[in-house]
This record gives structure tokens, sequence and C-alpha cells, in this order.
């Protein structure tokens, strides 16, 4: 299940999670009795890495972060886990499916 959340700052350059939209999210994982597993946004004009405001207000160690970049005319995203005093990369593992809209 992926829940976005909008950004509070209402900015092209920054990102905050809207408070209210945070905690419906997370109320939401608990009562589906789900995990949070990842937290995702993009540096549409930057690497796919975090940066150093990312470290700052990292909130969730137990998680993988994901980061998304345009590369070219798509996407590529870099993965990542906070530990101690810095993140490391985590492996990602793309799976194709077929779906049927209809």
């Amino acid at each position: 299940m992926v829940l976005p959340v909008w950004n509070a700052l209402r900015s092209t350059t920054r990102f905050r999670m809207d408070p209210q939209g945070q905690i419906s999210a997370l109320a939401r994982i608990e009562e589906e009795g789900e995990e949070m597993i990842g937290i995702y946004h993009s540096h549409p004009n930057g690497p796919p890495r975090p940066s150093e405001t990312d470290f700052l207000e990292a909130a969730f160690p137990e998680v993988g972060y994901l980061i998304w970049s345009r590369r070219g005319e798509g996407w590529q995203c870099g993965a990542f886990r906070l530990v101690g005093e810095g993140f490391v990369p985590l492996p990602i593992q793309w799976e194709r499916r077929e779906t049927s809209l209809g």
C-alpha cells in the first residue's frame, strides 16, 4: 500500500510532510495491521541520494528511504537506510507484474 502525504511547505525545492496527513497515514498503517517499510520523495533536479537535509530530518531509522530523480525522459531511484551517522545504500530488486485494467 502506498500512502501519499501532501507537502506542507507547498514548495518545489523543500518538502515537509503535512502533519495531519502523516498522522492519518500512520494510523491507517496500524489499522490495516501493516508495517511501514519505506518513505519516498524526489529530488527532481538532483541525484537520487540523501541530502544533508534528508539526514537532519530523518525520523524513521528503521525504514528504507527511496529517493527518485529525473534521468533523461525517465526516473531513477536510490534506496537507503539510516545507520548511525549516515545513510547506507540498500539494494533494489524490481519485479515486473502484469496488470489488466478492465
